[in-house]
Order: C-alpha cells, then sequence, then structure tokens
C-alpha cells in the first residue's frame, strides 16, 4: 500500500484528505505545520522512522510558525530518504509569478494546486498525474548518470596482472638430450619429405680397444 504526506494546517481539509486517502487504499502521514514536517523529516534521515516512506507531499504553502510549506518541501529534497517523492503545492493565496517561480526553484514542486481545492475526483487525477511525473523524472535521471563500476578486490588484480605476465612471457622448453638431425640425400632434387632421413647424431665408442694376441712362430 502507498503513503502520501500531508502538510494541511485547516482541520477540514486534513480530514477530509486523510479520509478520501483511506477510501483510495491509500496510508495517510499528515502533519498541521512545517516545524512538526521538518523534525519528521529529520527522524527518518537517522533512521528513527520504520515505516514506509510516502512517495507524494501534498503541502500548503501557508502554515502556521515560522517553517513555510516551501521550508518543507525544501528540506524534503534533501532528505536521502524522499528526495525523490512527487511534491504537490497548495495555497488559497494567490501567488506573484516571481513568487511562484521562486518556490518551484525551491521545493522541485510537481504541481500546484489552488485551493479551494477541486472536487475528490479531479484532485485524485492530478496527484497521480504528479507521482508519474516525479517518477519518469527520477527515471531519467538515473539514465543519464554516469555507470560506476565496482572496483575489483586487490587479491583479483593482482592475478590477473599475474595471468597477464605469464602470457606474454617467453616459453623455455626443456632440452632434448636427443636432438634430431636432418641427412638430406643431396642426389634428390627439392629435398621432398621422402628424401629426408631422421636419424639420432652417432654416438663415439669409448670402449678400450682390446690388445691383439701374440704370433706364433
Amino acid at each position: 500500500m502507498s503513503t502520501w504526506m500531508v502538510v494541511e494546517d485547516e482541520k477540514a481539509i486534513h480530514e477530509i484528505l486523510l479520509t478520501m486517502f483511506e477510501v483510495w487504499g491509500i496510508d495517510g502521514k499528515a502533519f498541521v505545520n512545517g516545524e512538526e514536517a521538518i523534525a519528521w523529516l529529520e527522524d527518518v534521515d537517522k533512521g528513527r522512522y520504520k515505516g514506509e516512506i510516502p512517495e507524494l507531499a501534498l503541502i500548503d504553502i501557508r502554515l502556521p510558525g515560522r517553517a513555510q510549506g516551501d521550508d518543507v518541501g525544501a528540506r524534503l529534497r534533501q532528505s536521502p530518504m524522499l528526495k525523490d517523492a512527487a511534491v504537490v503545492l497548495t495555497s488559497a493565496y494567490k501567488l506573484s509569478p516571481e513568487r511562484e517561480r521562486e518556490i518551484f526553484q525551491t521545493t522541485q514542486a510537481d504541481d500546484f494546486i489552488q485551493k479551494p481545492l477541486p472536487k475528490l475526483r479531479d484532485l485524485k487525477l492530478a496527484l497521480e498525474k504528479a507521482l508519474v511525473s516525479r517518477r519518469e523524472k527520477t527515471a531519467a535521471a538515473l539514465a543519464a548518470a554516469p555507470k560506476v563500476e565496482k572496483p575489483e578486490s586487490r587479491s583479483r588484480q593482482r592475478a590477473q596482472r599475474a595471468e597477464r605476465k605469464a602470457a606474454i612471457a617467453p616459453k623455455t622448453l626443456p632440452e632434448d638430450p636427443f636432438p634430431i638431425t636432418r641427412n638430406f640425400d643431396e642426389t634428390t632434387e627439392g629435398h621432398t619429405p621422402s628424401s629426408i632421413n631422421y636419424m639420432a647424431p652417432a654416438v663415439e665408442d669409448t670402449t678400450p680397444a682390446q690388445p691383439l694376441p701374440p704370433e706364433r712362430d
């Protein structure tokens, strides 16, 4: 089951969204202000949260307290765990083009929905569209990133170097105690294989000569 995150201070909208998430088969993780949401993000990054990580965050820009919606969105993008989540911003206030551009650059938001929120069916379609868009952006970024090969172990590298040295080293054959010599038949032209006799070299006879018997008169 998917999990979506909501940062909304208006109680009525807060409760309606959580109820609709349940109807849609989605778990909701809700916060009523920016400080609470940012504190939870800190816990996630430190491994203190063991639940499912939200894949979408619906964040109201105007929130009570010091931390506003764009602060929450910017902190979310810095989180190693939630940086790839889809971000949809909402506001009941009309934003100037400059302010809207600044917020989108800070939060890298995937969509903006002006309050009052649309019908729940249309809201669901808009959120799902933002989710698909973020998945496509993440996949494209991964495909464009340079591939890093895992370094081989030192022992494997040493073994490969030894194999390469052995492959290029000159081969030393053992000396043959009985080398073969060729005896060519000079009377045959061309020295065809039939005219080549292979024989072992003559071995010198080192047996001492026997004395001749004395002659008899």
